[in-house]
């Protein structure tokens, strides 16, 4: 068998990839965080310079370009009238900041086809000069990602417009790598998360075929994934091939010995008819039939064990209606109830002040995956043993979602439940053993055949006797 990665391996990389992808998220977030920095300082410091242009009419950055206004834009410019300007935007919006301190007064006007600046914080500062008003100013350029004509005049001074859009326009703006190192971190998330539940699910998997390996289980499984599952499943084959070859032998044994008592039984029973004494001739008839049955117990729990047949649809009401008319034929008060419609109450809604209710009818039919041979002989251990204890039997079918149960209840028993769920072990029998005949295995062979069905054996009293209840799984 080809072995893949073992999970020491898979989980050494799956740590190295959440390294790595960390990393690089962590980086790019780290580089887009510092690259806009730098654009806001350099729209700042952009400022600060163009302050400097203005003050001095001499050029202080080679991408930051201050030119004159012509007349005709100077007078509607003095006249606050920025955006009938030519070559303005349309829309235009208008933000008008006018600083007067120690060094000249600075008047400006920014034409925007987005948006107005905030400025309210820039005019409240404590006490900024004019350069670092104007600095704030393009930073706030630089932070909206917008292009505005800046149009300032410093003291007396003409009117000017400042194009420094190559130093904070939005063409000049860093890459914001920042949802980038998201999707990075996600897609990484998303794999691991991936490989991680493809992993565990190939153990589910196995976990849940092994589960249901006794209602008709292969006799070996496969499974794809890790080294360590192939390992376990390599080794549970071998157990499973041991354990039916155990089973086989022990059946092999059972059913030689069975064969090899037949002929001596029957010397026996044709000696014991020459026994003149009738009690002495009862009793040994008796004892052979005894040891002849407990042979016959054994052979039939054993193949129960050794799930020898395979399982197959059937309708399990007309398996049990079968079983029943088989006990009314020979005159057994063995009676078979009707199953009932449930009612199911519904919710209330706007429209209604009551619930509603819904019938559910149970009266179709009951289709299970099972061994019907098995089946029958559980169901008809149970009625036994009800006829025994009780005076009379009654069987009835009761399903849900998931499970089969067959609810086979006596007439008179004074059994507790708790006391006959102790006698499902092999052997076990209870205080008649003397006037109640049987070999202790009968519960055993009904509990084994209700396990192979994924299902089980319980008790219950009820207000009439006991109940026997075999549950199975539904198809």
């Amino acid at each position: 068998m080809k072995h893949g990665f073992r999970l020491r391996s898979l989980a050494l990389i799956w740590v190295a990839v959440a390294m790595v992808s960390a990393s690089v998220a962590t980086l790019l977030w780290l580089k887009s965080t510092q690259s806009w920095k730098d654009h806001l300082t350099s729209a700042q410091t952009a400022g600060l310079l163009a302050y400097e242009a203005l003050r001095t009419g001499q050029d202080t950055h080679p991408d930051l370009h201050v030119t004159r206004l012509s007349a005709a834009d100077a007078v509607l410019a003095e006249t606050g009238k920025f955006e009938r300007l030519s070559g303005m935007p349309q829309p235009a919006y208008v933000t008008v900041l006018s600083l007067q301190n120690n060094e000249g007064g600075l008047q400006i006007g920014a034409v925007s086809d987005v948006l107005r600046y905030p400025v309210a914080d820039i005019q409240a500062d404590a006490a900024p000069s004019g350069s670092a008003q104007l600095a704030a100013l393009t930073r706030l350029f630089a932070t909206y990602c917008s292009d505005p004509i800046l149009l300032a005049r410093y003291g007396n001074g003409p009117w000017q417009r400042v194009d420094g859009s190559a130093i904070w326009g939005c063409d000049a703006a860093p890459r914001d790598m920042r949802l980038m190192a998201v999707l990075v971190a996600l897609l990484a998330v998303a794999a691991l998360v991936t490989l991680i539940g493809n992993t565990t699910q190939t153990f589910d998997a196995f976990a849940q075929a092994f589960r249901n390996r006794r209602f008709g289980g292969p006799d070996s499984y496969e499974a794809a994934g890790p080294s360590e599952l192939r390992d376990i499943v390599d080794s549970l084959n071998a157990f499973l091939e041991a354990e039916r070859k155990q089973l086989a032998n022990r059946a092999a044994v059972l059913s030689s010995v069975s064969h090899d008592l037949g002929t001596p039984a029957t010397r026996l029973r044709l000696r014991t008819a020459l026994i003149t004494d009738t009690e002495l001739r009862r009793k040994l008839e008796s004892d052979i039939d005894s040891m002849t049955g407990i042979i016959e117990s054994a052979l039939t729990y054993t193949r129960a064990e050794m799930n020898a047949e395979a399982p197959r649809k059937l309708s399990l009401n007309a398996l049990v209606e079968t079983i029943v008319s088989d006990y009314q034929d020979v005159g057994e008060p063995v009676t078979l109830v009707p199953p009932r419609d449930v009612v199911v109450q519904g919710g209330r809604s706007l429209f209604m002040s009551r619930q509603g209710q819904s019938v559910v009818t149970t009266g179709r039919q009951v289709i299970v995956s099972g061994r019907p041979v098995a089946l029958e002989r559980a169901i008809t251990n149970l009625i036994d043993n009800a006829l025994k204890y009780g005076r009379s039997a009654s069987v009835a079918i009761k399903t849900d979602a998931q499970t089969a149960t067959i609810v086979i209840e006596d007439e008179g028993s004074d059994t507790l439940a708790k006391d006959v769920q102790e006698l499902i072990g092999p052997f076990e029998r209870g205080e008649n053993t003397d006037y109640i005949a049987g070999h202790g295995l009968g519960l055993s062979i009904v509990a084994t055949i209700a396990a192979l069905h994924n299902g089980a054996l319980s008790f219950e009293n009820s207000t009439t006797g006991l109940q026997a209840k075999l549950s199975i799984q539904r198809a």
